[in-house]
């Protein structure tokens, strides 16, 4: 099959900042050779997402149909498609093109296409005209190159947010050769972090998670972490400096990176994987006392993306959800910024 007739889908969106998302029907292009088009089933709610739609990150684009964490099953597929067969579980993450032709591209590290990467949503996509509509539908196209492969032993539901959740904790832990030994502390435990207590636990490495919520010390334990620290006071981390190698701050909050920067051991790094809103104060003398760093990283290209679909499938490996329906998205929204989930709102695409 080369072409399929141009489809009607049918989502939700946001017509504007303000008010909330709302039923929507709108077209998918025709499949191109290299195109694979599928109907979702699940379709996970990031914070990001949230952020987005309320248009806290700067101007966006309006119809919006959010969504980067989605999962399903192929229904048709381009003349030219040797990646996927009809039948196939597939998921495609945050990003669903990019310039294919520089070095990070080459690399298979397309996140940080020297052009920049095209977004699932809010953005346009490569013509520059048409408006990306994101996973909150019933339907989906893309190319095959950005479209991964999920095990068959894994719950669709739980592997929906490991698209973005997932890898973006994934690809650090991997780029900083986390393994048996390896001492790492993870800075809050909601949807990004309870994946990198998975990951780093599933790898062999002492798991501290860093909370001000004593309540999810429980799940902390059951996630695969050996301690559970409770960040209130001036001197929760005494006892802890200079204890570990890596700190994953996955916290979006403004927060004081100085307590957080004195665990690290020499040489450690922390690695800034949530986003707040305004930039942080660092010392410098923190930083010099141990040869310390600070990182950034966000999401992973196409190869680690099924690299990590790969592992979860050998671990067993999903992240905790709770499935809502599509008219739920609203309320979960509110739920999410409260941090009233464990750990992530996944939309059954069904409900559409």
């Amino acid at each position: 099959m080369s072409k399929s007739l141009t489809r009607s889908v049918r989502g939700y969106a946001a017509l504007d900042p303000n008010s909330g998302l709302a039923p929507y029907e709108f077209s998918r292009r025709e499949l191109n050779d290299d195109d694979i088009g599928f109907e979702i089933l699940y379709s996970g709610i990031c914070h990001s997402d949230i952020h987005q739609v309320r248009q806290e990150w700067g101007p966006a684009l309006y119809p919006m149909v959010p969504g980067h964490e989605i999962v399903g099953v192929v229904t048709e597929i381009g003349a030219a498609v040797r990646k996927f067969k009809v039948g196939d579980r597939i998921g495609v993450g945050v990003f669903i093109d990019s310039c294919r032709k520089c070095r990070n591209c080459n690399y298979g590290l397309e996140q940080y296409c020297a052009e920049g990467m095209t977004g699932t949503y809010n953005a346009l996509e490569r013509d520059g005209k048409t408006i990306a509509f994101g996973g909150y539908s019933n339907y989906f196209v893309a190319n095959e190159r950005y479209a991964v492969t999920v095990p068959n032993n894994l719950d669709l539901a739980g592997v929906a947010p490991l698209l973005c959740a997932g890898i973006t904790l994934y690809s650090p832990i991997r780029y900083w050769k986390v393994g048996k030994g390896s001492r790492v502390a993870v800075m809050g435990l909601g949807g990004l972090g309870h994946m990198g207590v998975k990951f780093a636990a599933a790898l062999g490495a002492e798991v501290t998670v860093l909370s001000h919520s004593p309540a999810k010390e429980k799940d902390a334990i059951a996630m695969g972490a050996t301690r559970f620290i409770h960040t209130k006071g001036d001197d929760w981390n005494k006892e802890l400096k200079k204890g570990f190698d890596l700190v994953l701050n996955t916290i979006s909050a403004e927060i004081d990176l100085e307590p957080y920067l004195q665990l690290l051991d020499t040489n450690g790094t922390l690695v800034v994987i949530g986003l707040p809103g305004k930039p942080y104060a660092i010392s410098a003398g923190t930083l010099l006392d141990g040869r310390r760093s600070v990182a950034g990283s966000m999401i992973g290209g196409m190869p680690e993306v099924q690299e990590m679909l790969n592992f979860c499938g050998e671990k067993d490996i999903v992240s905790d959800v709770e499935v809502i329906r599509a008219d739920y998205i609203n309320e979960a929204y509110e739920r999410t910024v409260a941090s009233d989930v464990k750990y992530r709102f996944v939309i059954d695409g069904k409900t559409f």
